[in-house]
């Protein structure tokens, strides 16, 4: 089998499999209920699950620590992000706090 056929059989089942899961929720929801505990209980998991992708992108580079340039930016964007600052204002105070840092040095 070469390659580019394999590849193409590849995106198709992976496409086929998206709209599956997709048209799974709203067939479902009408079929399966779950309890307002299980219901805060996802909610919270997947808040707890964004939280700690976001927190290792902001800490590690691969395997080592990133420095500590970038978790000031990501802290100096958090706040201002907290303090209700336009999303185009975040990004460049966090962008500006990483860069400053890097440019004195603090790696």
């Amino acid at each position: 089998m070469s390659t580019g056929l394999s590849l193409g059989i590849g995106v198709a089942l992976l496409a086929v499999g998206t709209y599956a899961i997709r048209l799974a929720g709203p067939i479902l929801r009408n079929r399966i209920s779950v309890s307002a505990e299980t219901e805060a209980l996802m909610d919270r998991a997947a808040v707890v699950l964004l939280v700690a992708v976001a927190l290792t992108g902001a800490l590690f580079v691969e395997h080592d620590f990133a420095g500590w340039a970038r978790p000031a930016g990501v802290a100096v964007g958090v706040v201002a992000a907290l303090l209700r600052a336009p999303l185009a204002v975040v990004i460049v105070l966090a962008a500006t706090t990483a860069a400053g840092l890097r440019a004195l040095g603090i790696a």
